[in-house]
């Protein structure tokens, strides 16, 4: 089984960034990875998609431009750089993997074996 235990979240104001970390129990260099985030009462949404040796990249468009994926191999994490942030993107971050090549341009969540705990993002004033 593969351990993911994200870091970075809190309370920030609207126009600040912030940065997430993901890191694996294991090597993540053939893994296909993505962040999701989700809000009380809402469904748990993919906003950053990455696929093995962080080739290729894929965002929704409510993030696009504002939020880069990006993962480091030798340290088997990966990241979420969240610039522009704004009080709609509160929400519980997730990272998730999946240890075999998927097409991150049509993922959801049910493509994802591994899940962490999820860090909290707050956007507030």
């Amino acid at each position: 089984e593969v351990q993911l235990v994200e870091s970075g979240g809190g309370l920030v104001q609207p126009g600040g960034f912030l940065r997430l970390s993901c890191v694996s129990s294991r090597s993540i260099s053939s893994f296909s990875m993505a962040w999701f985030r989700q809000s009380p009462g809402k469904e748990r949404e993919g906003i950053a998609f990455i696929s093995h040796a962080g080739r290729n990249t894929h965002y929704d468009a409510a993030v696009k431009g504002r939020f880069t994926i990006s993962q480091d191999n030798g340290k088997n994490t990966m990241f979420l750089q969240m610039d522009k942030l704004k009080p709609e993107d509160t929400a519980m971050y997730y990272c998730a993997a999946v240890e075999y090549y998927i097409n991150i341009q049509a993922a959801r969540a049910r493509h994802f074996d591994y899940w962490g705990q999820g860090t909290q993002v707050t956007v507030s004033s």
